[in-house]
């Protein structure tokens, strides 16, 4: 890269006034400054592409090494799942031929069917109240209240 010190830079100020005259020296100055920093701006800009670029090959790679090791996994899980399946295939073929000669002491289990939750909604308040079907719960004070014998005075 180029040297420049106080000194050359001093030097080129001295002949660039000289050449350039000093009505015009402060349009070119601001000129060459405006340059300089659409250079420098430039420069940051490359320099922060070839650092993302980097960093994008080592995200690239990173994600290769994750998908290597998922795969891994994946191929391990389906082994063990295998095994599983095999071994449980084998223990429960032979519970069911142990127990497929044996028969049960006991009946089967059969469900009552009863209907006891079902709403009793489509029979009319008439036909209860005749019945004697309750429609109404009553709290057991309520209860105790209705039923108590009356005191006579």
């Amino acid at each position: 890269m180029i040297d420049l010190g106080l000194e050359k830079m001093a030097l080129i100020g001295v002949v660039a006034l000289i050449v350039i005259g000093p009505e015009k020296m402060p349009r070119v100055a601001r000129t060459v400054g405006t340059l300089l920093g659409k250079a420098q701006r430039y420069v940051n800009d490359v320099k922060a592409e070839v650092n993302r670029s980097m960093e994008l090959d080592e995200l690239r790679k990173m994600k290769e090494t994750v998908e290597t090791a998922a795969r891994e996994v994946e191929s391990s899980v389906a082994g063990a799942a295998a095994d599983f399946e095999k071994q449980w295939q084998e223990a429960t073929s032979t519970a069911t031929s142990a127990l497929a000669d044996t028969t049960p002491a006991y009946p089967e289990y059969r469900h009552p069917k009863k209907k006891w939750r079902v709403k009793q909604g489509a029979v009319p308040h008439w036909y209860k109240a005749r019945t004697g079907v309750r429609t109404r719960a009553l709290s057991g004070a309520a209860r105790v209240a209705k039923y108590r014998p009356q005191k006579f005075n």
